[in-house]
């Protein structure tokens, strides 16, 4: 089994996206799968231009040279691709919505329907299950309403949305058991997508778990 996480904050390893990530991934080795967190702001990757030559010229193939026919090798070979962002202005970030474009060659054009919805075709079936990792310095759900939203259209069989994230990376005592149960549950949650396929209920209700109050929060934050 082969985990890739494509990690779109720009402060790379030493994002607080990444601890609920290397936490995931611990999970994830403890139950024998191959790892890789793969860091999109030390990549070469070149914005779409739209010009549609993966589609027509050139199929599969974009125009630019750069990193990402690597990376898309490393996307397509993997069993369990997962999307890990920062909340950024309620989207993902600019890294990782340029990672996302850049997968234009993964899609043919041909328009397909279902159920009234059109959406381009798929160049070969998808065999890979999906999950979403996204953190967010404020309080409160609505923060990953977008996130979700745009997210939706490759059903992922997991979300873990951290929202009060700055309490990841601080020292606040009154804070760290908690962060410590949460990371625990974000480890189990990866052990158990390898061990039975799936995260159980009890697990994911963990990973909802909440870091602090959010009136304590905000004085926290100091804002």
């Amino acid at each position: 089994m082969k985990i890739t996480v494509f990690n779109g904050s720009p402060a790379g390893a030493d994002s607080t996206t990444n601890v609920i990530v290397s936490s995931f991934l611990l999970g994830a080795q403890r139950g024998g799968a191959e790892t890789h967190n793969v860091f999109l702001s030390e990549k070469n990757i070149k914005q779409c231009c739209g010009c549609f030559s993966c589609w027509f010229k050139t199929p599969g193939k974009c125009v630019f040279n750069d990193d990402m026919p690597q990376l898309m090798e490393l996307y397509d070979s993997s069993d369990i691709v997962c999307f890990a962002t920062p909340v950024y202005t309620w989207n993902m970030t600019a890294l990782m919505k340029n990672f996302v474009d850049r997968l234009a060659p993964l899609k043919s054009p041909k328009i397909t329907e279902h159920n009234g919805d059109f959406d381009l075709a798929d160049t070969k079936v998808k065999e890979q299950k999906f999950i979403v990792i996204s953190n967010c310095g404020f309080p409160g759900e609505n923060n990953f309403k977008v996130m979700k939203a745009v997210f939706e259209c490759c059903s992922p069989c997991l979300e873990i949305f951290r929202n009060c994230g700055k309490l990841l990376k601080s020292h606040n005592q009154s804070a760290a058991p908690h962060v410590r149960e949460y990371l625990s549950a974000v480890e189990q949650s990866g052990f158990e997508m390898i061990h039975k396929g799936s995260v159980s209920e009890e697990t994911r209700k963990r990973l909802e778990m909440p870091l602090m109050s959010v009136r304590d929060y905000v004085k926290f934050l100091g804002m």
